[in-house]
C-alpha cells in the first residue's frame, strides 16, 4: 500500500487530500482534511475500490458554485499527479 498526501488549490474548503492506494492499483482510501464533511465522506466511499483513472473520469471538471474547481475536482488533479509521477 502506499500513501499520498495532495495540498489542494487555496479556492476549496479541503486543506489537503490523504489517498492510499493498494497494492492492487486501487483507491483504498481517501481522507479530505476540512471541507464539507458529509460531501467529502460521500467521494471518499464511492472512490474507494476504483482505479485512479476511474474516479479521475468520474471527478474531473466538477466545479464548486462560482469556482473553477471544487475538492472532488481536486481529488482528480491529485490521482492525475499521482498517475504522472508513477509513469515518470
Amino acid at each position: 500500500m502506499k500513501k499520498f498526501n495532495f495540498t489542494t488549490a487555496p479556492e476549496v474548503c479541503s486543506q489537503s487530500i490523504d489517498i492510499e492506494i493498494g497494492d492492487d492499483g486501487k483507491i483504498s482510501s481517501v481522507r479530505f482534511n476540512g471541507g464539507c464533511p458529509g460531501s467529502l465522506t460521500a467521494v471518499a466511499a464511492l472512490t474507494g475500490g476504483k482505479t485512479p483513472q476511474e474516479a479521475i473520469k468520474i471527478l474531473d471538471g466538477i466545479r464548486c458554485g462560482g469556482k473553477k474547481t471544487s475538492c472532488p475536482d481536486q481529488l482528480a488533479q491529485a490521482l492525475k499527479k499521482l498517475c504522472h509521477s508513477r509513469k515518470a
